[in-house]
């Protein structure tokens, strides 16, 4: 039997003179120790408890994020969806988040952010009439420093999440104003102890939380209900709320929302205590820093996915309007939003079970499926319309560039029936750059074989070139850039740019000197190129600060120069460890101011890490990160941090400002590692972790137990070797990095009459500051002819002026940028309309939602 409660309305004076404001809650992992199918069950499950509730508490309050879980309830549940709706009107069902998911918040990329909230937000919107003003991440593991100007972009103005905790940041309160690179601030509040509770008394979960908080704050949020499988709130959690308040035993408890209490707090404080709140002007880690690199290949496919995602996006609305082709609002919705499903923070970290990442790779496969469809139609439709004239004996080829700056690319390109081989030139003739290199078939057909040639390409556009018969042609015109000097032996690659030397006994660099300064950033450096380490620590990397440990290096087994033409030099380097083997392909192109290195690892080692190494004889050296829509400054200590694609170390040699940056398109866990004994500056990248799959920190591995371990097998990945004068500002890595990740594409051609020119672009931004990051399709309006939506940011952390040409609308965007600023711009078709600015949801600037006034509109200035 209950023991009484005092009289309703009774609290004892000695009571706390404190609010509490309870936040029920059932944080859903749609995947991690179990497959999707099972989160998908498990939202209707959860849901109907909550709605249980809501009918048998009156004053109980449901908070819910993680949109993804209405779409599925809605789904297969109609009868729970309309039940929801009703809650929603109430005001008792609360939306919070607007996201898609509770994605990892450091490695999707930042037009992946942008997408959460996109479909997230108008979700809400189109099936509650409600968005949400209060951004919730309650379980990722690290937030980057850009998420308050996407949040703010996506109308939020308020962020809860838990990690890191108190003992893992410098992050000092519970509550304070968090600022990006570009200014803009959110109210933050960092969930004391945990986001989800026990099912019975909310005793334990209140005074840890209260343990934890900034006794400052006064009035506090405390999150309960049962979590990570779902199931949210319980009757025992509900009526012990309602005993521990009667009683007074902490203090005022009510059924609260996020939003309620940021309002109460806004409003409580006043203007002048809001103002004394703590600013923090950085990203928040860490936590778990073993995700960032667990398994690679969910980390591989998540950023080819991205990268085809945007390039389908870009040729749909440029054949919607070239071609009057209906834009593929519903094809490109269905796979971002397996892509955002797929970046959650259990399957992007590499955390769930094994057979979760066979649905993660499907998924995928289905996304990056319907991008090639998309992309091959549209650029088939440009096609059809150049004018290819014909010429015996050649074969046309058009080169499309999916980048809105022009790029100078490599093409490699199969081809038949032509035994004796192929030169290339542009459509008046002029020579191209080329060279035959080793066919991807191996077969007893003469005629095929394979070339790499040089395309100079305009703005999101294509030019036209041809192959003709024949390896050498003497004595023609060169097309474009002449062709410089570059020569190749097994230890040295030089062009007119750049100069590398390999030590063959480590078949890594003793040199990378660059002729435009005559600095040598590499000369000189102390330290291994390659580290192989005993790895004990769990699949998420709990408790770990640094993966730079001490290490073996692999040995070095063969050095093989495997082309050596006018267009490129290629080195191969291969080594062993172990079981495992590791190549490096070196190249060197005419012209280049980068090396670029293809890595092929075969790894067969359990519970070990394999870093890459870039020593660098720089002095007093400061560490850049890429991070989403933007780059930080980070210390050189050898923690180990995410990123983005690219990591640059600068300082100087003999006293001359030099840096060196390493770019890549597959990996996100870095270190910057100090001098120490005998050791120079480095980058470090962890190229391979091999923990065991879900492995949680504190259990024991069982001796006698049978385990299946990550990354075992082959992996593929590129990186760049860019040095610079001083300034990583002025070596264009975030265009580098785009390029890097999403190549151009050739297709042959046919011949036949057509009104396009042998050349032209759709868009530019022109190369500079300011980059464009999306052109799509408007998501309102018709989508047969739909107006377009560009979104740029500033790239360096400096003001800008920004020319944005959209010549497939005959139209210009001239635009002010602030530092890391990021806009995103509506160009109507019709060229008597104005161009407007939009948020990141595509809704105008001025608060109006399709003319609507905005529902959950943002309470907290900043």
């Amino acid at each position: 039997m209950s023991p009484e409660l005092p009289a309703e309305g009774y609290r004892p004076p000695a009571m706390r003179q404190r609010t509490l404001h309870m936040v029920g809650n059932s944080h859903l992992d749609p995947v991690w120790l179990w497959p999707w199918q099972e989160g998908y069950q498990e939202a209707r499950a959860t849901f109907w408890s909550a709605i249980h509730r809501l009918q048998e508490y009156p004053d109980f309050v449901f908070t819910c994020d993680q949109v993804v879980l209405l779409s599925w309830v809605e789904e297969q549940d109609p009868e729970l969806f309309e039940q929801i709706r009703k809650r929603v009107a109430e005001g008792r069902w609360v939306m919070t988040g607007g996201w898609w998911v509770e994605p990892d918040c450091n490695m999707p990329g930042g037009e992946s952010f942008v997408r959460q909230g996109l479909y997230g937000q108008r979700y809400l919107h189109d099936r509650f009439g409600v968005t949400s003003s209060v951004g919730m991440n309650v379980d990722p593991f690290g937030h980057n420093a850009m998420l308050p100007a996407i949040l703010r972009g996506q109308r939020m103005d308020t962020y809860t999440f838990l990690r890191p905790g108190p003992h893992e940041s410098d992050l000092d309160g519970t509550a304070f104003w968090w600022e990006a690179p570009d200014g803009s601030r959110v109210l933050a509040y960092r969930i004391p102890f945990e986001y989800c509770s026990p099912p019975g008394d909310v005793a334990h979960q209140t005074e840890k939380s209260l343990g934890q908080l900034d006794r400052s704050l006064g009035d506090v949020m405390i999150f309960y209900g049962v979590g990570n499988h779902g199931g949210g709130p319980t009757k025992a959690n509900i009526e012990s709320i309602h005993r521990h308040d009667q009683r007074g035993s902490y203090g005022n408890m009510i059924m609260s929302s996020p939003r309620r209490y940021f309002d109460e707090l806004v409003a409580r404080r006043g203007p002048d205590g809001m103002a004394q709140l703590p600013v923090w002007r950085d990203d928040l880690q860490h936590h778990a820093s073993g995700c960032y690199s667990s398994h690679s290949g969910i980390k591989q496919w998540v950023r080819r996915t991205q990268a085809a995602l945007l390039s389908a996006e870009r040729w749909a609305a440029i054949g919607s309007v070239t071609h009057n082709r209906e834009y593929p609002r519903d094809e490109l919705e269905h796979a971002w939003k397996q892509l955002l499903f797929n970046q959650f923070h259990d399957i992007l970290p590499g955390s769930a079970i094994e057979h979760a990442y066979d649905d993660a790779r499907d998924q995928l496969g289905e996304a990056v499926a319907i991008a090639k469809r998309i992309i091959t139609r549209v650029h088939n439709l440009i096609a059809r319309d150049v004018a290819v004239p014909f010429e015996d004996g050649t074969q046309p080829v058009l080169v499309f560039n999916p980048h809105p700056w022009p790029v100078v690319s490599e093409v490699e390109l199969q081809y038949g029936v032509q035994p004796t081989g192929v030169h290339v030139v542009d459509a008046d003739g002029g020579l191209v750059p080329s060279q035959p290199i080793q066919s991807v078939a191996t077969t007893n057909d003469k005629g095929r074989g394979a070339v790499v040639f040089r395309a100079e390409l305009p703005p999101l556009g294509y030019r036209l070139y041809r192959l003709r018969p024949g390896t050498a042609v003497p004595g023609p015109a060169w097309s474009g850039t002449a062709p410089g000097a570059l020569t190749a032996s097994e230890t040295v690659l030089e062009n007119d740019l750049l100069r590398i030397e390999l030590d063959p006994s480590t078949g890594w660099l003793t040199s990378l000197l660059d002729k435009r300064t005559g600095v040598d950033a590499v000369a000189g450096a102390r330290g291994e190129h390659t580290q192989v380490s005993d790895d004990p620590t769990d699949t998420w990397g709990h408790g770990v600060v640094s993966y730079a440990w001490p290490g073996e290096a692999m040995r070095t087994t063969r050095i093989v120069l495997r082309e050596s033409g006018p267009e490129r030099a290629r080195l191969r380097v291969e080594r062993s460890w172990g079981r495992s083997t590791m190549t490096e392909e070196f190249i060197l192109r005419q012209g280049a101011a980068e090396v670029e290195v293809r890595v092929t690892i075969d790894w067969r080692e359990q519970a070990h890490l394999l870093k890459l190494r870039f020593p660098v004889a720089l002095t007093d050296p400061e560490a850049t990160y890429e991070i989403p829509f933007g780059t930080l400054r980070r210390p050189v200590d050898a923690a180990e941090e995410p990123g983005q694609s690219w990591v640059d170390l600068t300082g100087t040699v003999d006293g001359v400002p030099a840096g060196l940056a390493v770019v890549n398109n597959a990996k996100h866990a870095y270190d910057v590692s100090p001098a120490h004994a005998d050791v120079s500056p480095s980058i470090g990248i962890t190229a391979v972790r091999s923990p065991v799959y879900s492995w949680h920190d504190p259990r024991l591995l069982d001796p006698d137990g049978f385990y299946s371990f990550q990354d075992q097998g082959v992996q593929r990945f590129s990186y760049l070797l860019v040095p610079h004068a001083g300034d990583w500002r002025e070596a264009g890595l975030s265009r580098r990095a785009a390029e890097l990740g999403a190549l151009p594409r050739a297709m042959l051609e046919s011949f036949h009459d057509g009104v396009l020119p042998s050349a032209d672009g759709y868009a530019a931004d022109g190369g500079g500051q300011v980059m464009i990051t999306a052109v799509k399709g408007w998501e309102d309006g018709d989508a047969d002819a739909p107006d377009l939506i560009v979104r740029a940011v500033e790239t360096t952390g400096a003001p800008a002026r920004a020319r944005l040409e959209l010549s497939v609308l005959d139209r210009v965007i001239e635009a002010d940028f602030g530092p890391s600023q990021i806009r995103t711009f509506r160009v109507p078709r019709d060229p008597e309309q104005p161009i407007q600015e939009v948020d990141l949801l595509e809704w105008p600037v001025d608060g109006a939602i399709g003319g609507e006034a905005a529902s959950g509109a943002a309470a907290v200035g900043g």
